[in-house]
C-alpha cells in the first residue's frame, strides 16, 4: 500500500508539475524576461564580443504607391523581416511541454540599429509590437514599411523610360566586426516573392527586384550596406493618349492647313490656333518633367521641334499671303490706270457728239418749212439717245472691270503676276521640305525611343 501511494504521489507532482510549466509565462520568468529587466536591450547580445551578429535581411516588395519624377521621389511599401541570433535566450521545449517559440514585446530585446541612406520621410505606416523568440535563441521581426525615398531618376526617354531605384540599408554604429548584414533572399528569390504578393503597381509595371553588397572602409573600419535595387519599367499609354497623340493629330492639321487657299485669312487664323494648342501641351509637359536632367528628355524635343516646324510653318504662310496681296496691289493700279484712260476718252467722245449736235442743230435755218425740221430733230433726238447708250455701255464696262479686280484680289486670277508665281513656288517647295523632315523627324524619333 504504501509503494502504491508513493507511485501516485509521484503521477501527481508529475502532472502538477507539468501543468506548471506549460504556459509562455513560465518560459519568460526562466529567462527572466520582463519590461523592467534591461540587460537585454543594453547591449548586443552576444557572450563573447569578438562574436559578430549575424543579421539577415529580406524585403518583398507589396506595391509601388508613387513616383514622382517632379522630385524624385521613389515610394514603396515593402515587408521586411529581420533574423538574428541572442546569444543569451535558450531553453529546452521537453521542459516546456514543447513550447519552441514565445512572441513579446519588441522593445524588451536589443535590435539591429539599421537605417535606410534614402529616407527622406519618417515611416507613419503601423508597427508591429511584438516580435517572435525562438528556443535556440533566434529573433525574428517582420514589419510593413511605407518607405519615402529619393531616388535618382533618367527621364530621358519618357514616357518609354525604365527606372531602378535604390534601398540601401546599413548599421549606424556598428561595423563588419560587430555585425554581418546578409540577403535571405537571393534577387531571383525575392523577384518571384514580390510578384506574388503584389498587390497593386498603378503607372509603374515591377520588372525586378535585384540584390547586392557593398563594402566600405571609413577610419580605418569596415561597413556592411546592403543594396536593394528596384527596376521599373513605366505603362505608357496614358501619356501617349493623352499627350504624344494630340501634337501629332495638331501636326497633321498643320500639314493639312496648305490646301487651304492662300489668299483667304482662314489659313493663317488656323495655323495661330494650332500653335497656341500646342503651347498649353508645352505648359502641361513642364509641370510633368524635373526641372533638372542629364539629358534633354526625347518627349521635350519632340515638342520643341514640331513646335518650330510649325512656327516656320506660320511664318512661310504670312509671307505667302504678303505676296499675294502686293501682287493684287499692282494690278489694282494698273487697272485704276486703265480705267482713267478710258473714261477720259469716252468723255472726250461725248464731247465731240454732243458739239456735233449743237451744230446741226444751229445750222438748220428758221426760214425753212417744218416738214423740212423734222428730220433734223429726230436726228438730233436720235443722237442723244445714242449718247445716252453709250454711257450706259460705260458703266457696264466699268462694272465688269470692277468684278474682274476682284475677282482678281480674291483669286489671283488666272495667271497672276510674278509675285503670285514667287509665292506659288515658295509654297510647293516649303510643303515638300516640310513633309520630309517630318517624316525624318518622327522616324529618328521613334527609333530613338525604342533603342
Amino acid at each position: 500500500m504504501m509503494h502504491l501511494a508513493f507511485l501516485i504521489l509521484i503521477v501527481l507532482t508529475d502532472v502538477a508539475s507539468s501543468q506548471k510549466v506549460c504556459s509562455y509565462q513560465d518560459v519568460l520568468d526562466y529567462l527572466n524576461l520582463t519590461t523592467d529587466n534591461s540587460v537585454f536591450k543594453l547591449t548586443r547580445p552576444v557572450l563573447d564580443y569578438t562574436h559578430p551578429t549575424i543579421v539577415q535581411l529580406d524585403i518583398i516588395l507589396y506595391a509601388i504607391l508613387a513616383v514622382i519624377e517632379k522630385t524624385q521621389t521613389f515610394i514603396p511599401f515593402v515587408w521586411a523581416t529581420l533574423i538574428w541570433n541572442n546569444e543569451r535566450i535558450s531553453w529546452d521545449p521537453a521542459h516546456f511541454c514543447g513550447i519552441t517559440h514565445i512572441t513579446i514585446p519588441r522593445e524588451i530585446l536589443w535590435k539591429p540599429d539599421l537605417f535606410i541612406y534614402e529616407m527622406i520621410q519618417t515611416d507613419d505606416s503601423p508597427q508591429n509590437a511584438y516580435i517572435y523568440v525562438s528556443y535556440d535563441g533566434i529573433i525574428t521581426s517582420e514589419e510593413d514599411l511605407k518607405i519615402v525615398s529619393t531616388c535618382k531618376m533618367d527621364v530621358h526617354k519618357f514616357p518609354f523610360d525604365t527606372q531602378k531605384c535604390n534601398i540601401t540599408i546599413g548599421s549606424a554604429i556598428h561595423c563588419v566586426n560587430e555585425m554581418r548584414l546578409l540577403p535571405f533572399s537571393n534577387s531571383s528569390r525575392a523577384t518571384q516573392f514580390s510578384r506574388e504578393v503584389m498587390k497593386t503597381q498603378g503607372e509603374w509595371e515591377f520588372l525586378q527586384l535585384s540584390i547586392s553588397k557593398v563594402n566600405f572602409t571609413i577610419e580605418n573600419r569596415q561597413w556592411e550596406n546592403l543594396i536593394y535595387t528596384f527596376t521599373m519599367k513605366r505603362r505608357p499609354l496614358l501619356h501617349v493618349i493623352n499627350f504624344l497623340l494630340p501634337i501629332l493629330f495638331f501636326l497633321t492639321l498643320d500639314l493639312a492647313s496648305f490646301f487651304i487657299a492662300d489668299h483667304r485669312g482662314e489659313k493663317l487664323g488656323f495655323k495661330v490656333t494650332v500653335l497656341l494648342a500646342i503651347s498649353v501641351l508645352l505648359l502641361i509637359l513642364n509641370d510633368i518633367l524635373p526641372s533638372m536632367s542629364n539629358k534633354t528628355p526625347l518627349i521635350a524635343t519632340y515638342c520643341i521641334v514640331i513646335f518650330a516646324l510649325m512656327l516656320l510653318s506660320l511664318l512661310e504662310t504670312i509671307l505667302v499671303t504678303y505676296l499675294i496681296e502686293k501682287d493684287s496691289q499692282v494690278k489694282l493700279k494698273v487697272k485704276d490706270k486703265k480705267k482713267k484712260v478710258k473714261r477720259d476718252n469716252s468723255d472726250a467722245d461725248l464731247r465731240r457728239q454732243r458739239q456735233t449736235c449743237c451744230s446741226c442743230i444751229c445750222k438748220v435755218s428758221s426760214e425753212e418749212k417744218q416738214h423740212e425740221l423734222l428730220p433734223a430733230v429726230e436726228e438730233v433726238n436720235n443722237s442723244v439717245h445714242t449718247g445716252e447708250s453709250h454711257v450706259l455701255l460705260l458703266i457696264l464696262e466699268e462694272l465688269k472691270e470692277l468684278k474682274k479686280a476682284l475677282n482678281l484680289h480674291l483669286c489671283g486670277s488666272g495667271e497672276g503676276g510674278k509675285y503670285v508665281q514667287w509665292a506659288a513656288r515658295i509654297n510647293r517647295v516649303f510643303f515638300i521640305f516640310y513633309v520630309v523632315t517630318v517624316s525624318l523627324f518622327l522616324t529618328l524619333i521613334y527609333t530613338e525611343w525604342n533603342t
